[in-house]
């Protein structure tokens, strides 16, 4: 079984599952949906980033309450909560600055999948897993910028493609942490069953030792007396 360096098992995989399933949900709603009214589109896209920063913000209270690295998770939640409040209250939902505020926070979302994919974790499918999920962003969030020449219906696909390669990404990621976590279960039943059976032989080793020792003592002290 290869090593497994536990301080990166991830902290919750059924979290990035529930967001994978959350984002790849409204993905394939935005890519094949029918829907051109931009108040209506963009009130439904700050509502889902407000629910994907709610299931990250679930992440950072895990990892803080256990006792392991909650920053990403907090990063995370704050990146998709601003954007849903900018796009709520400042933009008016105006179709120029939803683009800029949306194609802003996919680039932002990317950089900082590539930043975990390199910095994050030292599993290589973990690895590879983030930096695609952030090229991704980064490419996509400069075509949603430049999809105000275009119709409405243009730059919802696009969206609604990042938004499924971020949910099948997610979804991914968390089960591949599933996996590393039982493999580290076995790792760690296998360890204890070793350690416990060294410590067996080891006991019966010196229980064979004590009982030599105290054979020889007592055929030392038959000699004496017999002489």
């Amino acid at each position: 079984m290869a090593h497994i360096n536990r301080r990166f098992i991830d902290k919750h995989w059924l979290l990035f599952v529930m967001r994978g399933i959350l984002a790849a949900g409204f993905g394939c709603f935005m890519l094949f949906g029918t829907q051109d009214d931009l108040g209506c589109i963009i009130s439904m896209v700050s509502i889902f980033l407000l629910a994907m920063g709610i299931v990250d913000s679930v992440g950072a209270i895990y990892a803080s309450v256990n006792n392991k690295g909650w920053v990403n998770s907090v990063i995370d939640a704050l990146v998709d909560v601003i954007a849903a409040v900018v796009l709520l209250f400042v933009t008016n939902h105006s179709m120029i600055n939803s683009l800029i505020v949306i194609s802003l926070y996919v680039v932002i979302s990317g950089i900082i999948d590539i930043f975990h994919g390199f910095f994050s974790t030292v599993d290589p499918t973990d690895r590879f897993i983030r930096t695609v999920t952030g090229a991704c962003g980064c490419i996509m969030g400069a075509v949603i910028l430049n999809a105000g020449n275009f119709e409405i219906t243009v730059f919802v696909r696009f969206f609604g493609a990042y938004m499924l390669i971020v949910g099948v990404t997610s979804m991914i990621y968390g089960v591949h942490n599933r996996s590393q976590k039982l493999e580290d279960l076995v790792a760690r039943r296998e360890t204890a069953e070793e350690t416990a059976k060294k410590r067996a032989a080891a006991k019966k080793m010196a229980k064979r030792a004590a009982t030599s020792k105290s054979v020889k003592n007592v055929k030392k002290t038959s000699s004496k007396k017999r002489k």
